[in-house]
């Protein structure tokens, strides 16, 4: 019974023995590895901003910031470096941004990301020198626009955020809320419920027109000196917003086109040779057609293992001359961050304008040539179409 009180009594001392030992460790240790870990962050801080010298963190809570920013430094150099949290084709891309005391971009670099195409390592660099009124004129890569465009939005947060916590004001406000508030500043009755509606006509000086879900009217985009402006229209066509009066009469006369237009299909059994992948067709009241058709991209003529066996589906309204109105992607199948480029606005408009003997001449996007050769190939069927349904083939 001794000898086994004597046994709990050493287990104790000894482990006493050690308690000590290692708090004595500990206190020597964690000013080391505190250390060493500040030496790490602000060797992290000091890629983008080399001239930073040394750094403090800024408070959050006391400003109103966009969403993707996560922490903020300033420097001793009078700039200030932040880091942001954002989404490109995969979640949680991270991205440190310097910007300098006349709000400038330093160097933006990734520090991690869940991207494809390994763009975002190098992308950074080619906002070097950018500011908050140039930083739009940074071009996206064709391919990988998911990728960049968030990279990008991304640094233009930083250049904003940089500028509240320099004591001036910046428009934080998304480009879905911008383009919302546009709306309902155009258009109060439409109670901010708005679709944008597909153009089957050739309008003056239109680049978009949104419908009001309640029937109050229409937003006609148009553009006045460079600047994009929203006109509100009413169920009847006129103009209620304050615009210049060549305005008001250029939108109530292109409102007069579009509330007149009337859609006939056509039946497309009477045209032996059509193109399969014309799927529908309609005359309109001015004589200009709309065709819906599938095209066959990446998801059908890809690798087996990884496409996706769906067609991308177009929408496009022409003239009877075969001239592209307009042009839209309905749906598409292609990989994401890499063919999905052909849903964006971007890619499908730069065929309006096109014709037959024009089409050609858009590019095919390198790193998704099987999508963007596809998508060509689908046009140019739909202004056969058209040709077809004239008389003319």
């Amino acid at each position: 019974m001794k000898k086994h009180i004597k046994s709990i009594i050493s287990l104790t001392i000894i482990c006493a023995v050690m308690a000590v030992a290692l708090a004595l460790t500990n206190s020597v240790t964690a000013p080391l590895i505190e250390k060493n870990q500040a030496a790490a962050a602000n060797e992290a801080l000091l890629v983008v901003m080399p001239d930073g010298g040394d750094f403090t963190a800024v408070d959050l809570t006391k400003y109103t910031l966009p969403e993707t920013v996560t922490e903020a430094f300033t420097a001793s150099n009078g700039g200030c470096v932040i880091k942001l949290t954002t989404k490109g084709y995969g979640p949680n891309m991270v991205v440190m941004c310097g910007v300098d005391a006349n709000g400038v971009v330093t160097g933006a670099v990734c520090l991690s990301s869940n991207e494809t195409l390994g763009v975002e390592k190098t992308y950074g660099d080619t906002a070097k020198g950018a500011a908050i009124d140039t930083i739009d004129d940074v071009a996206t890569v064709s391919g990988a626009t998911m990728t960049t465009g968030a990279y990008k939005n991304a640094i233009k947060d930083a250049l904003n955020t940089a500028i509240i916590l320099g004591g001036g004001t910046a428009d934080i406000r998304t480009e879905e809320e911008i383009l919302a508030d546009n709306l309902n500043a155009a258009l109060e009755a439409g109670e901010g419920k708005f679709t944008e509606i597909f153009i089957s006509e050739k309008l003056e000086n239109v680049s978009a027109i949104y419908e009001a879900e309640n029937g109050a009217g229409f937003v006609y985009v148009t553009t006045v000196s460079e600047e994009e402006i929203f006109v509100g229209v009413d169920a009847d066509g006129v103009v209620v917003s304050e615009v210049a009066d060549d305005v008001k009469a250029n939108i109530e006369a292109n409102a007069k086109i579009m509330l007149g237009v009337t859609l006939k299909e056509v039946d497309l059994s009477k045209y032996a040779n059509m193109p399969k992948q014309i799927d529908k067709a309609y005359k309109t009241s001015n004589g200009n057609y709309v065709i819906e058709l599938h095209t066959a991209g990446y998801g059908i003529n890809g690798d087996k293992y990884s496409s996706s066996g769906e067609y991308i589906y177009i929408k496009v309204a022409l003239t009877d001359k075969g001239e592209i109105i307009n042009c839209q992607t309905v749906k598409q199948s292609e990989t994401d961050g890499v063919g999905s480029i052909c849903a964006d606005k971007e890619f499908s408009t730069q065929y309006i304008g096109k014709d037959e003997n024009t089409y050609m001449d858009v590019d095919t996007v390198t790193g998704v040539t099987l999508t963007t050769k596809g998508y060509r190939n689908g046009i140019g069927k739909a202004i056969e179409a058209v040709k077809i349904m004239e008389g003319g083939a």
